[in-house]
């Protein structure tokens, strides 16, 4: 059996892991501030001296699932002004678009359980262009692209370090840690490596006193002292380096010019480094603690660092060393091997295992107590003015303390819902059960709404996000059932019970006027619109949006396939199997007629879906800008073998009953009655008529189709904008492929034009549903006006090849993703290495946005994985 395999039977194995954010400072938890301004109340600047009070954050960190104590590896190549404890990057009011990490480092290698994980950054010999990167970035606006650190030239004669990361795991509780330290530059460097130890401060806030801490052990070890730590020793391999000791205790006054007082606070061991201050306790014990050790790395050459945390005393803690790294290692290759046994390209293992890298890289220790946050501890109490804004307050409820999959650990270090549930999917390919144990968190009672709704994200747990968890949990479900050879049912049950929950506060609070029509908002879409569309109109108008209405029609489909799938085991659902199929043919019925002139959301002229806005006297207005929120309908397809029906006999009693007296809803979707090859059942928004259209739409070179993906917006408007015109305003809207050229929503995201892998994949997945039922008796153009008629299977394929195309090398060995850096293509140090972007140009495929958001955009590694 696989060892790894054997591992993830046990959870104990992931007690500890890369839980340690990259980025605390920002963030809406450690904002006290009266007006709720996170991003000014703790920045990059002030974070080495400020003690956070809900998790930590370091490069390459890892900790135990509760936190209590961290480790991290810090660096100075004797020239920053500051040791590099952390990732430095822009907030988001110093970026032109939004907040950016600058600095580069790549997700290597890492394993469910974490027991070997490697990642490379790239940290510069000469001084660190922080003032640079400042004050370019700020001379550029919304419409000029963004200043990286590669930009500065910093790299230009390869005077850097590669640092490799890696961990090993000998036990579950008994870690190793290997720095290798490469000097790219032709001229020998000095850098100081600096493996940290720390404690979570839990001891200044009032709930309790004791206090942990850590020393110098009689060995040459840190010692560790913690009531509820199993692990007692922190081991450098090399002999008779300097360890030093401080608190994880804010100074405040560095920070807000207080009077001085006595201590050795956060930043002790950082200004002893940099200018010899007298900070770090001569008694050798604190909270903080790290080992010194300082090399001189020859040009072209490597030295190799190592540590160990461990619970036992030795007096050889590195005899096994070099055994258990390369077991692991091998252990590791042995896993991927299985996973990957059929995908046969090099470059497709590489960029898959990356993906998976990532994605277990962006785990993070999740805290945050909502009514704990909004009145303060009893030691700090927070000035907050409820007469005013304050974020969260109908959410007192929620208390996060839990092992999260982010988005992105520096730009988004925050769970975001419908991000986790696109995460979950390739997360399902090796690790199934962590997949499942993250979509069932979610529905939490401290989670969870009491009104049933599921919590956004921290900047605003009550945004409104596209309700994708059900197709999640079922696409789990049976990626789950096809590796067990059996099927979860209590997952599926526990998911489906609290779902219900959550579809009917959409239809309560969603449906504004009862008609089966969704106004979702915000919808995870940012900035998609002419308009703002939380925007609340001052004569009473509203939007009726046919992403809002389709989404909901997916979720009605996904709800009544859980139903059915139960049903096959447990009669009562199919009850719930009938409830859900009635109220999609109502959402399917109000998409065709809506509004006093019964205009539906479909218009056929344009052969399109698009929003709807009612005006106050009744009348509607088509917003006929083409975007991906006419694209979302084709997302709402299931297909039921006829075996399934056979066993439900009281759903097709009901379901005959409907389609022979309620006409005007069963000719407002793809026939029921009608079978497909191998006796299945289609349903769906789009007829036969109306798929062709769309895709006629949508595989247009000159409008969705890029050679990358489906842009998501129309690039028509590129040269000719959309306007859209009222007495109060004129809202114009271009194709933007890149960055985003409005600060709506931030302005660090952009959905006028790029390529987005979540609206891509579930794209694919569509196509592949209809084909599935139809067969080769639709084609289509592809692309349309070349003649070339292709099956829907060869679309979904083609998609899915032009979205794997941003990562694999091309005929001149270049990376989409990369732009046009010759180093990062070319460069042997670099060009086999993958960054996950949040989004992709929408003509040539460069990365833009978060440069490692490895949740949605790993779903590359589905789409890698052959079907077989």
């Amino acid at each position: 059996m696989n060892a790894e395999i054997e591992r993830l039977k046990d959870p104990t194995w992931k007690k500890w892991g890369p839980y340690v954010s990259n980025r605390q400072w920002g963030n809406v938890r450690e904002d006290y501030s009266p007006n709720g301004n996170a991003w000014e109340f703790t920045g990059h600047d002030t974070a080495e001296s400020y003690t956070y009070r809900w998790a930590e954050e370091g490069i390459a960190g890892i900790s135990d699932d509760k936190q209590l104590i961290c480790l991290a590896p810090a660096f100075w190549n004797k020239k920053d002004k500051r040791i590099k404890e952390r990732f430095f990057g822009l907030s988001n009011y110093q970026g032109n678009h939004g907040e950016d990490i600058k600095e580069i480092f790549y997700y290597l290698d890492n394993t469910p359980t974490h027991s070997y994980m490697k990642m490379v950054y790239k940290y510069p010999i000469n001084e660190f262009p922080y003032d640079t990167l400042i004050t370019e970035n700020a001379k550029r606006g919304k419409t000029d692209t963004e200043f990286e650190i590669v930009d500065t030239g910093i790299f230009d004669r390869d005077e850097y370090f590669d640092i490799f990361i890696e961990y090993c795991k000998i036990d579950r509780e008994d870690i190793l840690l290997r720095i290798t330290v490469c000097n790219r530059s032709q001229e020998a460097a000095p850098i100081v490596i600096m493996p940290t130890l720390w404690y979570r401060n839990n001891w200044k806030w009032g709930y309790n006193h004791y206090k942990p801490h850590l020393d110098e052990n009689a060995n040459g070890a840190i010692g560790i002292h913690h009531e509820k730590i199993n692990l007692h020793y922190f081991y450098s391999r090399r002999q008779n380096v300097q360890r030093m000791f401080c608190e994880n205790e804010t100074n405040t006054s560095k920070l807000y010019h207080t009077p001085v007082t006595e201590g050795f606070f956060k930043d002790g061991i950082n200004d002893y480094i940099i200018s010899g201050s007298d900070t770090v306790n001569p008694e050798k014990k604190g909270t903080k603690a790290a080992f010194i050790v300082e090399e001189t790395i020859e040009a072209g050459g490597c030295q190799v660092f190592d540590f160990r945390l461990s619970p036992h005393e030795t007096q050889d803690a590195f005899a096994d060393f070099d055994h258990y790294f390369a077991t692991r290692k091998q252990e590791a290759d042995e896993f991927y091997e299985l996973v990957q046994k059929d995908i046969a390209d090099e470059d497709e293992k590489n960029i898959q295992r990356q993906a998976f890298a990532g994605l277990l890289w962006n785990k993070q220790f999740y805290h945050y107590n909502i009514s704990k946050w909004l009145k303060g501890d009893p030691n700090f109490e927070a000035p907050r003015d409820f007469s005013h804004f304050v974020r969260n307050t109908e959410w007192r409820h929620l208390h996060n303390k839990d092992i999260i999959s982010m988005p992105d650990k520096w730009e988004y270090p925050w769970y975001a819902t419908w991000d986790l549930a696109f995460h979950c999917v390739p997360f399902a390919l090796i690790d199934p059960s962590f997949a499942k144990e993250q979509l069932v968190l979610l529905t939490k009672e401290w989670y969870m709404h009491p009104n049933g709704q599921l919590p956004a994200y921290e900047w605003n747990l009550s945004d409104v996000n596209p309700p994708v968890h059900a197709w999640s949990c079922f696409r789990v479900f049976k990626i789950d059932e096809k590796i067990h050879g059996k099927p979860d049912l209590l997952f599926l049950e526990r998911v489906f019970q609290k779902l219900l929950l959550n579809f009917t506060w959409w239809v309560n609070r969603k449906d504004m006027h009862g008609k089966n029509i969704f106004g979702g908002g915000f919808l995870g879409l940012d900035n998609i619109g002419a308009f703002d569309r939380n925007m609340e109109m001052k004569s009473g108008e509203y939007l009726e949006q046919a992403d809002g209405t389709s989404w909901m029609a997916m979720y009605a489909l996904n709800m009544m396939r859980i139903a059915m799938e139960l049903a096959q085991y447990y009669q009562v659902y199919e009850d719930m199997a009938i409830k859900f199929f009635e109220h999609y043919l109502y959402i399917a019925e109000a998409m065709e007629n809506i509004g006093n002139e019964k205009q539906g959301l479909w218009n056929e002229e344009d052969g399109f879906f698009y929003d709807v806005l009612q005006l106050s006297d009744g009348e509607s207005v088509s917003l006929r800008l083409r975007s991906i929120v006419g694209l979302i309908p084709l997302f709402a397809v299931e297909i039921i073998d006829h075996h399934i029906l056979e066993k439900m006999p009281k759903f097709r009693e009901r379901m005959d009953w409907i389609l022979r007296n309620k006409k005007e809803l069963a000719n407002l979707v793809s026939h029921w009655e009608v079978e497909g090859e191998g006796q299945k059942h289609l349903m769906s928004i789009l007829r036969r008529t109306r798929i062709k259209k769309v895709l006629k739409r949508m595989l247009d070179e000159k409008e969705f189709l890029s050679p990358y993906g489906i842009r998501a917006m129309s690039k028509v408007y590129e040269k000719t904008p959309f306007v859209f015109s009222t007495p109060e305003s004129e809202y114009v809207v271009y194709y933007t492929p890149a960055e985003s050229d409005s600060r709506m929503f931030g302005g660090n995201s952009n959905w006028r034009g790029p390529i987005w892998f979540p609206i891509n994949f579930l794209i694919v997945e569509s196509l592949q549903k209809f084909y599935f039922y139809y067969g080769d008796s639709i084609k289509v153009e592809l692309p349309t006006g070349s003649g070339n008629e292709v099956d829907l299977n060869a679309v979904s394929e083609d998609l899915s090849k032009r979205l794997q195309n941003i990562f694999l090398r091309d005929e001149n060995g270049n990376r989409a993703f990369n732009g046009t850096y010759e180093k990062f293509n070319k460069d042997p140090f670099f060009k086999d290495y993958i960054m996950f972007y949040e989004y992709f140009h929408g003509d040539n495929g460069r990365g833009v946005g978060a440069s490692h958001q490895c949740g949605w955009t790993a779903t590359v590694a589905k789409l890698i994985q052959p079907k077989v």
